[in-house]
C-alpha cells in the first residue's frame, strides 16, 4: 500500500484526505515510478470542486499531473528504462494521480532527469515548461523581433513564458501586482503592468502576441490590444476550443497541451543552458494538501506548489 491525497467525492479543499491506497502495477509500455516531487496546478482545484472539467464517476481519485521519480518496476515492451532510473513526467491526457507515493505511467510519455536537477526542481518544471513551450512555441509560434503581452507573469507557466519568449528574442510585456514586479523583470519582462491600479488596454497596444493565463474578463479585454492580424492563445477557460475573438482580423487560439518526450526533454535543455530556471517553489507534504489547495485557489501566488514525497 502508498500513502496518497485522494477524494472520494468533488467539494472544496477540505475533501482532500491523506490515506493507504493500492500501489499500482505496470502494464504493457508503462513503468511505476516512486514519486519524490510532485508539483501543484491551478488545473488540480478545478478538478477537485468539478467547476471547469468533467465530473469523476470513480472514487478514491487521486489528483495531479506532473511528477519527478525514480523507475521502480518495468512492464512488458519497456526497453528504453530500467529500475533505478530518475525520470520525469506529465500524467497522459485524461490520466491523473501523483498526489502519492507512486504511479504507472507510458514510458513513451516519461524523461530522464538529467543528474544535475534535483526531483522538485524538475517536477516545479515539467508541466509548467510543456505548457508554455505548447502555447508560446507551437501555438503562437512567436519569433524574434515580436512584442508578446503575457498576463499573470508571476505564476508557473507565464514565468516560464516570460524567460522563453525572452530566449526566442521577443519583446515582452506582463502583468503582475506591484509585490511581483521585481520578480518579473528578474525573468526579463522588459514591461510590467500592475492589474491592480492600471488597466493594460490603456497601457498596451499593437501587440503581436497575448498569451492569457489568468481567465475572465481579461480575455475578451486581451484583443483590444492585438495589432490586425495578432494571436492571442488562452490557457484558464478549461475550455477545449479557442475562445471566440472579438475581432475578425485577429486569431485566437487554444493550445492543444499533448504529451510527449521530446518536450520534457527540450524544457531539461533549456534548463540546462540558462535560457529558464526554475521558478519560485514552495513546498509541501502531502499531508498538507488541503492548505496547498486554498493557496492555488486564491490565484495570488508566485512561481510553483510542489510536494515534496520522499
Amino acid at each position: 500500500m502508498m500513502k496518497a491525497v485522494y477524494m472520494e467525492r468533488h467539494g472544496g479543499p477540505e475533501v482532500l484526505r491523506l490515506g493507504e491506497l493500492p500501489d499500482p502495477v505496470a502494464s504493457a509500455g508503462q513503468i511505476v515510478v516512486d514519486i519524490h516531487a510532485a508539483s501543484i496546478n491551478g488545473a488540480d482545484w478545478k478538478v477537485r470542486d468539478g467547476s471547469a472539467y468533467a465530473t469523476i464517476s470513480t472514487f478514491p481519485y487521486i489528483l495531479g499531473r506532473d511528477f519527478s521519480g525514480v523507475v521502480s518496476a518495468i512492464g512488458p515492451g519497456v526497453t528504453d528504462y530500467r529500475v533505478g532510473d530518475a525520470v520525469l513526467g506529465v500524467c497522459d491526457v485524461g490520466q491523473e494521480g501523483t498526489y502519492c507515493e507512486k504511479i504507472a505511467m507510458k514510458a513513451a510519455i516519461c524523461a530522464r532527469k538529467p543528474e544535475g536537477v534535483s526531483h522538485v526542481d524538475a517536477a516545479a518544471l515539467a508541466l509548467i515548461g510543456l505548457t508554455a513551450l505548447v502555447s508560446v512555441e507551437d501555438t503562437l509560434k512567436l519569433q524574434k523581433g515580436e512584442t508578446i503581452l503575457i498576463h499573470g507573469g508571476a505564476g508557473g507557466v507565464a514565468g516560464f513564458a516570460i524567460e522563453l519568449a525572452k530566449h526566442i528574442g521577443a519583446r515582452v510585456i506582463t502583468t503582475a501586482s506591484a509585490a511581483n514586479h521585481d520578480y518579473t523583470r528578474k525573468l526579463g519582462a522588459d514591461e510590467v503592468i500592475d492589474y491592480r491600479t492600471q488597466d493594460f488596454t490603456k497601457v498596451v497596444s499593437d501587440v503581436d502576441c497575448v498569451f492569457d493565463t489568468v481567465g475572465g474578463e481579461v480575455t475578451q479585454k486581451s484583443f483590444q490590444v492585438l495589432k490586425p492580424g495578432g494571436r492571442a492563445a488562452f490557457i484558464a477557460s478549461g475550455a477545449k476550443a479557442p475562445v471566440p475573438a472579438a475581432r475578425s482580423d485577429v486569431v485566437s487560439l487554444r493550445p492543444a497541451v499533448g504529451r510527449d518526450r521530446h518536450h520534457l526533454e527540450r524544457i531539461m535543455q533549456l534548463h540546462s543552458v540558462g535560457a529558464v530556471h526554475v521558478p519560485e517553489v514552495t513546498l509541501y507534504d502531502l499531508k498538507d494538501a488541503q492548505e496547498a489547495h486554498k493557496v492555488s485557489q486564491s490565484r495570488h501566488l508566485r512561481g510553483k506548489l510542489v510536494f515534496k514525497v520522499r
